[in-house]
C-alpha cells in the first residue's frame, strides 16, 4: 500500500509538471494548451462533465471505469490548480490542516 502511495504521489507531480511546462511552453495541438488557452470557464465545465461521469461510473460501469473517470477528474482539477497559479501542494496542504491529529 506504502508503495502506491508513493507511485501515485509521483505520477500526479509529474503530470503536474507537464501541465505547468505546457503553461510555460504551448505546443501545437496539445490538449492541454487547447484547455489553458480557453479559459477558467471551460476548464471549470470540463470538470463538471468529468465528476458527473465519476458519478455514473460509480452507479453501474465498475471500478476500471471509476478509476479512469478519477483519473479524467484529477487531471482536469490539475489543469486548473496551474491555470490559478496554484499547486498539488497547496491541496495536499489544506488536507493536512484539516486531518491533524487531535
Amino acid at each position: 500500500m506504502a508503495e502506491q502511495n508513493e507511485r501515485g504521489r509521483s505520477i500526479l507531480a509529474r503530470v503536474f509538471a507537464q501541465i505547468e511546462d505546457r503553461k510555460a511552453h504551448p505546443r501545437a495541438g496539445s490538449y492541454t494548451n487547447r484547455l489553458l488557452d480557453a479559459g477558467e470557464d471551460e476548464i471549470v465545465k470540463k470538470i463538471g462533465e468529468e465528476a458527473i461521469e465519476v458519478v455514473l461510473a460509480v452507479k453501474g460501469q465498475g471500478d476500471q471505469r471509476v478509476i479512469e473517470e478519477l483519473a479524467d477528474l484529477t487531471y482536469h482539477c490539475l489543469v486548473l490548480l496551474a491555470q490559478r497559479g496554484l499547486t498539488p501542494g497547496d491541496v495536499a496542504a489544506e488536507l493536512e490542516r484539516r486531518h491533524r491529529p487531535s
